[in-house]
């Protein structure tokens, strides 16, 4: 069953219907969404989406508003809150992850102007293209992550089913 048909069905989550119905597929033009949806499909990895849409607001506020800045900054100090923290996935590898993403996308505004631009300066990729390029840039980044982050940004089809209502919503913001 895809998405968008267990979104029909009824059965999912009001969470999933408005994430379904208003982000996924959707391009991001900010930096810091960009990294915030990196970071909840990192943490993902082994957990349901479900799981992460209902710890997304105490992410958010976890990773003060996912601000590039603020989490590139962090330090042991923070590192310790967060892994105490209930709000998130208390996982040590998914938060050094975060915290070194930042960095990392830091790093690609000084090359690229935003992480924004860096992804366009590279589409269209293949799936494998795409996996490659974010394994060698980024941690905890496996084909499933990059193939979900990138179809939930819009750089990868796939989000859709060709006669679910949101693709021509997608199309029209284009």
């Amino acid at each position: 069953m895809s998405y968008c048909e267990f979104v029909a069905s009824g059965t999912a989550h009001p969470l999933h219907v408005a994430y379904h119905d208003n982000e996924y597929g959707f391009r991001i033009e900010s930096d810091d969404q960009l990294f915030e949806r990196l970071v909840l499909e990192i943490n993902q990895a082994g957990l349901s989406w479900e799981t992460i849409l209902k710890k997304r607001e105490g992410m958010q506020i976890a990773y003060d508003g996912f601000s590039l800045e603020k989490v590139a900054s962090y330090g042991q100090e923070e590192v310790d809150r967060l892994l105490a923290d209930p709000r998130i996935i208390r996982n040590r590898l998914k938060v050094a992850a975060a915290i070194e993403n930042a960095r990392t996308i830091l790093g690609l505004r000084d090359s690229h102007g935003s992480f924004l631009a860096w992804l366009d300066s590279h589409h269209p990729l293949t799936r494998d293209e795409w996996t490659k390029l974010f394994k060698k840039t980024f941690r905890f980044t496996g084909g499933e992550i990059v193939n979900e982050f990138l179809m939930s940004t819009g750089y990868l089809p796939g989000a859709h089913d060709a006669d679910c209502p949101v693709l021509e919503a997608i199309k029209k913001r284009k």
